[in-house]
Formats: C-alpha cells, structure tokens, sequence
C-alpha cells in the first residue's frame, strides 16, 4: 500500500468507525462459527498497525505478520513481542500445521496469485483449524482508494468462491457485509465520479457522523451469518481443509 495508507491506519484506527465497528462485527463472527479451542493459537497476516490484536487475543495467543516495516513496529508494541515479515504467499519461516485460526482480514485483494496465498495459510492450519477472510467486494466499485492500496482486484462471490476452491479449501458461506451504509457508499462513488473527487482519503468524517456510521455499521454484527444480507462492500467468510 502507499506510504500515507499507513499513516492513515496508524492516525485513526483506533477512532475511525469502519475500524471500531468491524473489529467488534470479527469478533462476534469469530465467536459464533470459528469453534475455536481455549487454548487455540491465532495468526493474523498483513496485520497493519496491529489494530485488531487486542480483539484476536481474545480468543488465544496471537502470533501477526506484516511487511511494512513502520506499520510492524507500531503492531508489535501493541502485541507486546516481536511481528515476523514472511510475505504471502510463501510464509518462509511460518511453521506448517501450527494455527487454529488464521485471519487475513482485507489482504488477499492485494496478492497477485491468490490461490497460492490460500493454499500456503491452508498449509499453516492445525487439523480442523480456520481462515477468516474478508474482501472487498464488486470490481465495478474499483477506485482511486483501490489504486493507492494496491488492489489487484475486488471480489464477487463467484470470484472468491472460485479462488477458494481452486486453493483446495472449503467455506462455511460466502456472506456479505458492511451492507447498511452501502447506499451511501454507492451515493459518494457516484458524486465523485461526477464531481472528479478522489475517494482515496480515508481519514474519518466529522464526530458526529463518524459516531452515526459506527453505530450503523456495528449493528451488523447482529445479522452477519444470520440472515442474508444484501450487496455490501465486503465479503467475509470461514475456510477450511475439506475431511
């Protein structure tokens, strides 16, 4: 990702209402579907600045990976030890067969061979162990934000569900999320476009609407895996090796 994507990360992810909300969205899905033991280890790859750690942590000991160097040392003060560098697809020096739950939440878009991304955190799963992913969803939707994050794609559900499958993995589900502030969403991409506004700047909105879209937004975390939700702007699911 661009140099100030980081920035922006490490500025607002503890006050922005995209972050706030779907950390506590993640952390209900994971409680509900993840079937995790008590003692369960936790990967998190491409973990930015270490912003959802606290909430993995939760539900065991956590172990992050990110290749940013400025974003790694923000992470691992707030992990407490050391966030390796190992790259996807390869993960050098990621021991196979050691996780319960490897989360990849809005990194696979940004890998070239995608397959080979899922397939090597497959390789890294304890037996019955799970990958949460999550993606951004409708290629139609692509933007400057898609460029100044270096997004190879967007995904539909037949994309995801075909990288998935070819990666030899299965899903509990292809769901998607973020749907209530989709309207609005769909509203600013077209204004912009109009108006040749570059929808790239993340940075939160005024107090007031950014208290608003969280409150929205963390209402999904009710609904997700529930009831079928209609288009959103991202997709989220559980893989796992077929027995």
């Amino acid at each position: 990702m661009d140099r100030v994507i980081y920035d922006r990360m490490a500025a607002h992810d503890s006050t922005h209402w995209w972050y706030r909300a779907r950390r506590d969205i993640l952390a209900d899905y994971i409680a509900r579907y993840a079937d995790l033991p008590k003692d369960a280890r936790v990967l998190e790859i491409g973990c930015g600045t270490g912003h959802n750690l606290p909430m993995l942590a939760a539900f065991g000991d956590v172990d992050a990976i990110e290749i940013d160097a400025a974003a790694r040392e923000i992470a691992s003060a707030r992990l407490g030890k050391p966030v390796g560098e190992a790259p996807l697809p390869e993960l050098t020096g990621v021991p196979e067969a050691s996780y319960d739950l490897i989360a990849v939440l809005d990194v696979v878009e940004h890998i070239e061979d995608d397959v080979a991304a899922l397939a090597g955190m497959a390789r890294r799963l304890k037996p019955g162990g799970k990958i949460l992913v999550t993606v951004p969803a409708h290629q139609w939707m692509w933007s400057a934000h898609d460029v100044v994050n270096h997004h190879h794609r967007r995904y539909s559900k037949a994309t995801m569900a075909k990288a998935i499958a070819d990666a030899g993995l299965a899903h509990n589900g292809l769901r998607y999320f973020n749907s209530l502030l989709f309207p609005a969403a769909l509203a600013a991409r077209a204004v912009g476009k109009l108006t040749g506004k570059d929808d790239s700047d993340d940075s939160p909105p005024a107090k007031p609407l950014n208290l608003a879209f969280e409150k929205i937004f963390a209402l999904e975390r009710h609904l997700v895996g529930r009831v079928p939700l209609p288009p959103g702007l991202s997709l989220i699911t559980l893989l796992s090796r077929p027995a």
